[in-house]
């Protein structure tokens, strides 16, 4: 392990990282964490801002962050002007949710959003928070606010050492008399920071997002300078409609949705004009009108550092950010708004076994747009084989797009082998992957972007496909402007990061295994052009990297031992498998919103 120090002779850090031995929460060390531990004690101790640290899988980084957190002043330790403890945040809510239920962890004090809460008042206990009568009525007093779920837990996280909430949350919070400044903040799962910052500024402006539509529909928009006009405009509209709701003594739930959305609005639009008028702003803004006059715009701004500087880094005194996919530190710096003189890298080795966690090539040619047709009926052969060789294990398949999944999910049943795989659909993600996850069945999941926020330890999960190389949609208008500005390294390194983060699903500790099947040929090319910055431990995954040796093409054995009538490409019976397969896929669907859902955009 190695850690990338500034120079030590700056001013002493605020946090009090000599303790941070007894702030570790677990009553032994595993892996390489004591280590790990001094070198962020020392990065601290050298007088850096931001200590990032690259902790693969496995390595605990949770309960790293805890001892991090508990680093930070106490009440009793600093002069009254200084700040006091910490933050703990990260943008993955079954993250989150990991949190409130570890033991080890129960001093992190989770505060969600309003919506997550429920009213406690008669008649309105199936009434979310933020529509109850307190959101609803002026000047409404609640004689039971002392008990509300969800300002006893405000109360309780803003005067506890430790408050943990989402990173959407954090940030909606910024300037909040609440919870101000604190000494330390801990990010984990912080490798997309800055695009999750462009994605909480980015505007979108249509008639789901506007309430006010129909009478402020967009003329032309060519540039930002229209985009600019349109939305002073815009902001006038939603000024003088929440004015006239304030006006009324009680407002139905959707009229309690209307101002918040207008609400929310105004700030947005706001925060882009100033930002787009200010001659010394960095941010780069980008403007969409897909439908052209009358249609709906999309506001987009690239490598948002004021954004960042607002929410994020005024927030805390010190910053620790946590991630196995922090790929280098000087381009991460930049995309972020830091410098890196103030930023020190700490890494942490790997102590899985590199042989329980293969990489195998499978490649059966490219898979972009112009390609897939010919390629996807290939790599369903080799999903085929892949079941073969796993009767007994449940699978993932990492289809990245609905539309692949689709496909691929009609080929494998004209295939016979339906009565194995289980899929989703954007709106039952969570209920379909609890499903799954329930099943002592050795069934195959076809799944859309659950690259991240997944464990799947143990049996649970054995193997795993990657039908896709991750690249960002070139049809994005931010990745468009970074290729035009040249950024080709962003690029490799973005899609080599969701790939190590997919290629952690499987594997969850030292003596755990899955294997990983590579099935576009891309992937190959993007491994030899972001080889610069992929972590020691995954390029010695990517240099074992060999074909494997999977039986011949037979879905009858890809059944487990069952059987399907027929089963070759040409087979007779492949519709009424179909059939089968897609009824029994529809009666297990249930609603529910995916933990995940805040972290990738599925539609």
């Amino acid at each position: 392990m190695t850690g990338s120090f500034t120079s030590a002779d700056r001013l002493p850090s605020c946090v009090e990282t000599a303790r941070i031995f007894d702030e570790f929460p677990a009553p032994s060390y595993r892996g390489n964490q004591k280590e790990a531990l001094a070198d962020i004690r020392d990065a601290f101790a050298a007088g850096n801002d931001v200590v990032l640290v690259r902790a693969p899988t496995g390595s605990g980084k949770s309960l790293l962050a805890r001892a991090i957190a508990g680093c930070a002043r106490t009440a009793g330790e600093g002069g009254v002007e200084q700040l006091i403890d910490s933050f703990y945040t990260t943008p993955q809510v079954s993250q989150l949710d990991d949190v409130a239920e570890d033991s080890l962890l129960e001093d992190l004090n989770v505060i969600r959003g309003k919506n997550n809460y429920d009213c406690i008042l008669p008649g309105e206990t199936d009434t979310p928070v933020n529509q109850a009568p307190c959101a609803r009525e002026r000047q409404f007093d609640c004689q039971v606010k002392h008990r509300c779920p969800y300002f006893s837990d405000r109360a309780i996280a803003s005067n506890r050492r430790i408050a943990a909430m989402t990173l959407a949350y954090f940030m909606q919070t910024a300037g909040s008399d609440v919870f101000g400044p604190r000494d330390v903040v801990v990010i984990d799962e912080a490798h997309g920071l800055g695009d999750w910052a462009e994605m909480y500024a980015t505007i979108e402006l249509g008639p789901d997002t506007v309430p006010v539509w129909d009478d402020t529909r967009p003329q032309q928009v060519d540039d930002l300078e229209d985009a600019a006009g349109y939305a002073q405009r815009l902001a006038d509209v939603a000024e003088r409609r929440v004015q006239e709701l304030r006006q009324q003594e009680e407002l139905t739930a959707e009229e309690v949705a209307e101002r918040d959305r207008l609400n929310k609005l105004r700030q947005d639009l706001g925060w882009f004009v100033e930002d787009y008028r200010d001659p010394e702003s960095v941010t780069t803004w980008v403007v969409d009108q897909p439908d052209g006059e009358g249609g709906s715009v999309t506001i987009k701004p690239l490598d948002p550092e004021k954004y960042l500087k607002h929410t994020v880094w005024d927030r805390g005194h010190r910053h620790a950010l946590l991630s196995a996919t922090i790929l280098n530190k000087e381009a991460f710096c930049a995309n972020v708004g830091l410098n890196p003189d103030n930023v020190a890298l700490v890494e942490v080795g790997h102590t899985f076994p590199v042989e329980n966690r293969p990489l195998y090539d499978v490649t059966q040619g490219k898979m972009t747009y112009e390609h897939r047709d010919e390629s996807l009926p290939k790599i369903a052969r080799i999903v085929v084989r892949a079941m073969q060789a796993h009767p007994d294990e449940k699978g993932l398949i990492h289809c990245h797009s609905y539309a692949i999944a689709e496909k691929l999910e009609s080929l494998l049943v004209d295939f016979g082998v339906g009565p194995r795989l289980r899929s989703h659909e954007s709106e039952d993600r969570d209920g379909q992957l609890t499903a799954w996850k329930r099943t002592d069945d050795p069934d195959v999941f076809l799944s859309v972007k659950m690259e991240e926020a997944l464990d799947l330890e143990g049996d649970l999960c054995r193997w795993q496909v990657i039908c896709k190389a991750p690249y960002p949609n070139t049809r994005d208008s931010r990745v468009a402007q970074r290729l035009e500005d040249g950024q080709w390294g962003w690029y490799y390194r973005t899609a080599l990061r969701t790939v190590i983060q997919a290629c952690g699903r499987v594997v969850r500790a030292p003596d755990d295994h899955g294997a990983t099947y590579l099935a576009d040929s891309s992937l190959l090319d993007l491994f030899e052009r972001a080889r610069v910055d992929m972590p020691d431990w995954f390029a010695e995954q990517v240099d074992r990297m060999a074909p494997p040796d999977l039986p011949t093409f037979d879905p009858s054995a890809a059944l487990g031992g069952g059987s399907v009538g027929g089963g070759s490409d040409s087979d007779d019976g492949g519709s009424q498998s179909r059939s089968r397969s897609r009824s029994r896929s529809r009666s297990r669907r249930s609603s529910g919103t995916s933990p995940m859902a805040d972290v990738w955009d599925t539609e």
